[in-house]
């Protein structure tokens, strides 16, 4: 299926939440799962905001740092897990939109280095042996540094943007530095600002490929824990989030494909000379 990261801007927060709200609404086949793993080098947020701390820090990739330096990466990844179930709440159902929640402390990080690696390797083998699509959260700063590797690997990257001035002129920097690395990326603009998608587009040079609406509310559920509400996944978050998440497999099949056929033609000019 598809490994897509989200990644986030100064001046732009939401990339967590959207992250959620995708997760929740995710168009899933029988027998799939999706996951969302928390990436972000200066600390994950879901623990603390939808969970509201009742797991403590029994897992997250803190936990999966020790059992890299143990050699149980594999063995241990899976017990991280937590499930979030989008209708009922973690665990009332078959657990199939599962979260590894990320660090707690920015000081964590440094603990990460040579788990990055391992991790995107992980999550390529859970994309080709087992059909799930996987999700990850890089916040402002995941997409360089050490963990970059995990946007280097993805079958695509999106930038989580808001259509307001001060929102688009901060993310010009960041799409540019993320096209140096990665080829083009897409965008997943929260409609908060005025700015229609064409002039998005103009304006930062690269496609939108989805939309979620600015609603504080709804977001606030999964950002901070909120009460849900009556019929919260049929609310228009949720309800954009499965049309979004559609499009985003759509948008990372694409690009894989013409990736695949670069490689292709790439192999067939070495055997060539």
């Amino acid at each position: 299926m598809a490994v897509i990261a989200l990644v986030g801007c100064s001046g732009s927060p939401g990339v967590t939440t959207s992250a959620l709200a995708l997760l929740l609404g995710w168009p899933l086949e029988p027998g799939r799962r999706m996951i969302l793993a928390e990436c972000d080098p200066d600390g994950g947020a879901v623990l603390h905001g939808l969970l509201q701390g009742t797991l403590g820090d029994r897992y997250g990739l803190p936990n999966l740092s020790v059992a890299a330096r143990k050699g149980e990466f594999g063995e241990a990844f899976w017990r991280q897990l937590i499930d979030l179930n989008g209708e009922d709440g973690p665990g009332e159902s078959a657990p199939d939109r599962l979260l590894l929640p990320g660090i707690t402390d920015p000081a964590q990080a440094a603990s990460l280095g040579s788990v990055w690696k391992v991790l995107s390797q992980m999550f390529w083998g859970i994309e080709a042996d087992h059909g799930h699509d996987v999700l990850l959260d890089l916040g402002r700063r995941g997409a360089f540094g050490p963990s970059a590797v995990l946007a280097d690997r993805a079958d695509a990257v999106i930038v989580v943007v808001r259509n307001t001035l001060r929102c688009l002129q901060s993310a010009q920097a960041r799409v540019h530095q993320l096209e140096e690395r990665v080829g083009q990326v897409g965008l997943l603009v929260i409609d908060e600002g005025p700015y229609p998608a064409g002039e998005v587009q103009r304006v930062l040079q690269a496609p939108v490929v989805a939309t979620l609406p600015y609603a504080p509310k709804d977001a606030r559920v999964l950002s901070d824990g909120d009460e849900q509400p009556r019929h919260f996944i049929k609310s228009k978050l949720m309800k954009s989030a499965r049309t979004a998440g559609a499009l985003l497999v759509q948008r990372a099949a694409v690009r894989r494909a013409r990736l695949d056929q670069r490689a292709v033609l790439a192999a067939g000019v070495r055997r060539a000379r």
